[in-house]
């Protein structure tokens, strides 16, 4: 069975593809901050799934340690997937009077923290020639005013990606959009706004199942771009 590690499990996103992964037959570890909801998590899969909950941050150097450790017990990492990430913050400040301090935690969380857990995974995904997953957003590419903060972020993780993808010829390294979706963190983003439009996780994850199908050279993939694998 392949061994994924899926950060930020334990809502939105991150649960609705643990879901997914586990109806394929991979097996999990998977990590939140909130130790009760990822165990709600993992108590929703299937029986026969082999699944491994951690609780801890991901900037917490021997939580990283503790996610490999347990996806290399299961068999080794087939695929990490950067996930767990933090939005700064509410309601988004311009950068003109954006918190230093907090700006620095984002970094860390959202740039620094994939990077380390990608470093210590990287001996596994060559052996096994896996597949990083960096989740990104539109906010990397496009000026919107008062996101400059996560946005900027996500542009840092992007060039990671990008750099990361050229240095590891036997890893596959994707970064996905998955553009707008009704989550905690989207409504977060938008207090006090009806955000019913936006499509619920379960039906973005499709398409990333198919980019880890078709298995396309690293780069940056939108969720657009498998327009015919979303439900």
């Amino acid at each position: 069975m392949p061994v994924a590690i899926v950060t930020g499990a334990s809502r939105g996103f991150g649960r609705a593809l643990a879901r997914a992964l586990a109806a394929e037959g991979w097996s999990l570890v998977l990590d939140a901050r909130g130790a009760e909801a990822l165990a709600a998590t993992a108590a929703e899969l299937p029986p026969q799934t082999r699944v491994i909950a951690i609780a801890g941050s991901v900037t917490d150097v021997s939580h990283g340690d503790a996610l490999v450790a347990a996806a290399e017990r299961l068999g080794g990492v087939d695929l990490l997937v950067n996930n767990a990430s933090g939005l700064g913050p509410s309601p988004q400040p311009a950068l003109a009077g954006y918190p230093i301090d907090a700006l620095r935690d984002l970094y860390d969380t959202n740039v620094l923290a994939p990077l380390a857990l990608a470093q210590r995974a990287l001996p596994s995904l060559r052996t096994r020639r896996g597949t990083i997953v960096n989740i990104t957003s539109d906010a990397a590419v496009e000026a919107y005013e008062g996101w400059g903060g996560y946005g900027s972020t996500k542009a840092a993780l992007e060039q990671i990606g990008r750099v990361l993808g050229a240095e590891e010829p036997d890893v596959h390294v994707y970064t996905f959009d998955p553009g707008d979706m009704r989550t905690q963190m989207h409504q977060d983003a938008f207090p006090g706004e009806d955000i019913s439009d936006r499509p619920e996780p379960e039906t973005v994850v499709p398409a990333l199942l198919q980019l880890l199908h078709d298995s396309p050279p690293s780069g940056r993939y939108r969720v657009s771009d498998f327009a015919g694998a979303t439900s």
